[in-house]
């Protein structure tokens, strides 16, 4: 196999945890004295190293994007250099090369159109290196370099120059159209003339001359994965152009150097876009997108970081371990079996070429790329984690979603039998920053997707995101580590977008939204959405439901334990003449392949499409191959569950959910089979209620054993608290909304407690996820005689009935904890 790319090579541990005498970030001047200043060589010789420099990182940046020196006889890569020829040469067979053309292919004209140009260069990029990488049916060609030289020509006089004022969406002119340049020209530097390069170096400087603002808006400053991909720009221009001053432009920019670190991609936020110490990542102000432009940014650095490594602009931050930590707390916990959760997708859930597979192969590269300059316990780790991704994905297997590159680093770990396969991620994780939680077990993993007034419920726009309407109203996402294709195989184009599992929804009809230009978000009113965690296994959270556009309200919670999740509904009232519903599942059979055989109280139902049913006395259900479903009695219950089945066809087109310039979806149909289990709360309720637990992975008998037995106990579900307990491990979870007892268990106000009692004591976690509260009070149900430990914002009152007391304010939703005997 290929030794690791000298081009993918990022810098020594040394290099990443020192800082020079002068700061961590080194200024263009430092960047020159690094070789003025040594006393074994003159000015010439500095100047020699100098340019060394260059030539050094341009043919790193090179190899960056082919892969560098890899054997293209070598069967590992067929598939990724197969892939790169047969798009490479579409788009060449494609191509208009005749003299009077507007643009160079159809469908992207005229060239003049920032959508348009800006996906003519990703396709010139691609052509470019097809054309550069050995084994490709253009490697090399005269006539391919001449053409794209011309391309690059008309692109430049008639769309993408100095002259022009920027129109339509911003992006194309400030990152898109400027990083697929920059490319194309780090790949084709040695047959350009220099005055083309010239030409396109300066456009690139106009619209993106630095990493630190926006060019259409001077007074806004880049964050996130904006910020971390001008980086990128500004260093390939500043390379390009030989320009030191530039280059440490785009190196200081990752610190915000600028801005005295204001934005810099090295720090913690407690509000708006970037890393949150819970291990969140917003953007966009609000909007949950560790999965997308959290792996732009993670990606974008990593390239930067490894680019300029062993440089007069290496990147020598020490707080960069920021992003080392976050590969750990921020995406690991949001990656499984190589699949990216969709709760942190945002808009991008609509992409029809970019589905969860795609950014979670996307994500694996970026954290191999970093892991070859980070410290090698970091590294280790990574490269562990990434290898048992890649095994176990054998539904879309990684090697086919990437290119050459990505495929050698991967192809690296796979072969070194000192790198083990870490087994799949467990435990519960809350991000309260962004209002996300995940239980993770061994073979399955849910997501719960929520919203307040502080992250959004949904984005969209630029056409795309059109029927998300509740995806941030709780969506529950159940991973089965069988069914790795649940959502990546035509989900989202062919689901009941009013019946995602674990919403409440008024079942109005909506219009499309975010059809227009530009992208815009839903904040609802309410303030309660999260959780707390009890040594990272048992967790609970709850949303105050407060519908868009509607009357409807609701008191929502979930009470995640070792191998159930319960789900409760309370205080569910509207009073608009339309039909509530909560729905429990809607899942996914995909096509052809097996009907997957539905039990309800021990009898099979029907398992022909159109199949529907009222279930109102159902005990539990059994859907094959996903697990079990238990319609538990609980406090406030009156008459029938109004449990509901339906098993249906559905088709539609990835086109109705995505019409984006450059990521709009396909018309042609595609069809899916489903399951959907409901609960109808009628027509206008009044102080509904519902409680339905899930058993992932459950066998037909398991269910109806723990439908029998109930090892988990419903103690509350009504506005006062809403609470679970299971005596065998001496659990008990609650949610209380206001002041109140439940099962012993007192709260002073609003918080999300969780207590276990064992032999040696108790172990006690509180949160407020209103962030309403200054501090709360919860009395336990049992003596209290000591404390073993405590966080220093809990304080204790020993006695008959032990009283924790919590400082909760300002901690933005974080949980509290402390063991006492």
């Amino acid at each position: 196999m290929p030794t690791p790319l000298s081009g993918s090579t990022g810098p020594s541990r040394r290099a990443l945890l020192t800082a020079g005498a002068a700061s961590a970030a080194v200024s263009a001047a430092g960047g020159a004295a690094w070789a003025a200043d040594r006393g074994d060589m003159d000015g010439a010789e500095a100047a020699s190293v100098k340019d060394d420099a260059y030539d050094t990182l341009l043919s790193r940046a090179a190899a960056q994007l082919t892969g560098g020196a890899f054997d293209p006889a070598d069967p590992d890569f067929a598939a990724a250099l197969k892939t790169l020829d047969t798009q490479a040469a579409t788009w060449w067979r494609q191509l208009d090369r005749s003299a009077g053309r507007t643009a160079l292919w159809p469908d992207l004209s005229p060239a003049s159109d920032p959508g348009n140009f800006g996906q003519s260069y990703t396709r010139l990029r691609t052509l470019a290196t097809a054309w550069a990488t050995p084994g490709t049916s253009l490697t090399g060609r005269a006539e391919i370099a001449d053409a794209l030289l011309e391309a690059l020509r008309l692109l430049h006089t008639s769309g993408y120059h100095p002259g022009r004022p920027e129109s339509g969406n911003w992006w194309f002119w400030e990152i898109g159209a400027p990083r697929a340049l920059m490319d194309t020209c780090v790949l084709l530097r040695a047959r350009m003339p220099a005055e083309d390069l010239a030409a396109y170096t300066a456009t690139v400087a106009k619209f993106c001359p630095d990493p630190d603002r926006r060019t259409n808006a001077p007074s806004l400053s880049e964050t996130g994965a904006n910020r971390a991909d001008k980086a990128v720009i500004v260093a390939l221009r500043g390379l390009l152009t030989r320009d030191a001053a530039t280059v440490a432009l785009a190196r200081d920019g990752l610190s915000d150097v600028r801005d005295g670190g204001k934005n810099s991609l090295f720090r913690y936020v407690t509000s708006g876009d970037g890393f949150y110490e819970d291990g969140s990542f917003v953007q966009h102000g609000s909007v949950a997108y560790t999965g997308t432009y959290g792996s732009v940014l993670l990606g974008s650095t990593a390239q930067l970081i490894a680019l300029l490594a062993d440089s007069p602009w290496a990147v020598t931050d020490p707080k960069a371990s920021v992003l080392y930590d976050a590969v750990d707390r921020t995406f690991a916990p949001v990656v499984f079996d190589g699949l990216m959760m969709d709760a942190v997708r945002g808009r991008a859930i609509s992409r029809e070429r970019a589905r969860d597979h795609h950014d979670g192969a996307a994500t694996l590269s970026h954290i191999l790329h970093l892991a070859s300059g980070a410290p090698e316990a970091y590294a280790r780790r990574w490269r562990a984690l990434a290898k048992g991704w890649i095994r176990r994905n054998t539904v879309t297997p990684y090697p086919g979603l990437v290119g050459i590159p990505a495929l050698a680093r991967a192809k690296a770990v796979l072969d070194d039998a000192s790198v083990p396969a870490a087994e799949r991620l467990t435990g519960h994780f809350v991000f309260a920053g962004m209002d996300r939680v995940v239980h993770r077990r061994p073979g399955w993993a849910l997501t719960l997707s929520l919203s307040s007034q502080r992250i959004a419920a949904y984005e969209a726009g630029n056409g795309e995101n059109l029927h998300g309407w509740y995806t941030g109203d709780g969506m529950t996402y159940l991973y089965d580590g069988d069914d790795l294709g649940q959502y990546g195989d035509g989900f989202w184009a062919t689901v009941d977008p009013y019946r995602l599992p674990g919403t409440t929804v008024d079942t109005r009809a909506r219009a499309d939204i975010g059809s227009g230009a530009g992208t815009g978000t839903y904040r609802p009113k309410n303030a309660v959405a999260g959780g707390a965690v009890l040594n990272g296994r048992h967790g609970a959270a709850a949303m105050e439901l407060l519908a868009d556009g509607s009357s409807l309200r609701a008191h929502k919670a979930w009470f995640c334990l070792d191998n159930v999740v319960v789900a409760l509904g309370a205080g569910i009232s509207a009073h608009d003449g339309r039909t509530v519903e909560t729905v429990v599942e809607n899942r996914n059979l995909h096509v052809g392949g097996p009907t997957r055989t539905l039990t309800v109280d021990g009898r099979g139902q029907p398992e022909h499409d159109g199949w529907s049913a009222r279930l109102d006395a159902a005990r539990w259900a059994h859907l094959h191959g996903t697990g079990g479903y238990v319609f538990p009695d609980h406090p406030g219950r009156a008459g029938g569950l109004g449990l509901r089945a339906l098993r249906e066809e559905r088709t539609g087109r990835w086109r109705d959910i995505n019409t984006g310039a450059d990521t709009g979806g396909s018309v042609t149909p595609v069809t899916r089979r489903y399951v959907t289990l409901w609960l109808d709360h009628g027509v206008s309720p009044d102080a509904a209620s519902y409680a339905y637990v899930l058993l992932p992975g459950a066998s037909v008998s398991a269910t109806a054993a723990w439908a029998r037995a109930r090892p988990v106990r419903i103690v509350a579900n009504d506005a006062t608290a809403q609470a679970v307990e299971e005596p065998r491990s001496g659990l008990l979870a609650a949610h209380f909304w206001r002041s109140g007892t439940v099962a012993g268990l007192t709260a002073s106000g609003p918080c999300t407690v969780l207590v276990r009692r064992g032999q040696g004591g108790a172990a006690v976690a509180v949160a407020d996820p209103g962030r309403t509260g200054v501090t709360v009070s919860v009395e336990l149900p049992f003596r209290v005689r000591g404390v073993r430990r405590a966080d220093d914002t809990v304080t204790v009152a020993v006695g008959r009935r032990g009283v924790v007391s919590v400082r909760v304010g300002g901690s933005r939703g974080r949980t509290h904890t402390v063991e006492v005997v």
